[in-house]
């Protein structure tokens, strides 16, 4: 059961060569995802000004997510393999200890949107908005950065 999707094929369009525009179709991906989670999050402190509406502590997980964002993709995946990095300060342990920091920094990021949402807004039984805004922004994020880690090749140019 593992592998009932092996032999499917996606419907292949001839007029669009996906394979040229993958880099640049991903990035704009990612880039409308992680505004658009910074928007989410921006209109709910413009709409609940007040610590009363909106703890501004909870931005902290947003600020963490958008660390985590760049920290995961300062390393290539030829680094994380060990193709292309041999020399530095620790080589590929180095590289693969700063993938792990960073994908726990943003696991932990949305685990804690997740607990915002549901610790201080559904179980208070308050306007549950700014939460969800917490939540969506953290979710954009994370899915953002493994659409532009992942989703992009690392081909050289020329």
């Amino acid at each position: 059961m593992a592998g009932f999707l092996d032999n499917f094929r996606w419907p292949e369009c001839e007029c669009i060569d996906w394979s040229e525009r993958r880099n640049a179709v991903a990035s704009v991906v990612a880039g409308v995802l992680f505004f658009t989670g910074w928007w989410i999050m921006i209109d709910a402190a413009v709409v609940y000004p007040k610590p009363e509406q909106m703890n501004h502590a909870f931005h902290t997980c947003g600020v963490f997510s958008t660390l985590a964002f760049f920290m995961i993709n300062a390393v290539s995946n030829a680094q994380v393999r060990g193709d292309s990095y041999e020399s530095g300060c620790l080589g590929r342990t180095g590289a693969r200890v700063w993938l792990f920091i960073g994908f726990m920094l943003m696991f932990g990021s949305l685990i804690a949107s997740m607990w915002i949402l549901f610790g201080a807004y559904v179980t208070q039984n308050t306007n549950v908005y700014p939460g969800l805004a917490v939540f969506f922004q953290n979710a954009l994020i994370f899915f953002s950065t493994l659409i532009y880690k992942f989703g992009r090749t690392e081909e050289l140019w020329g």
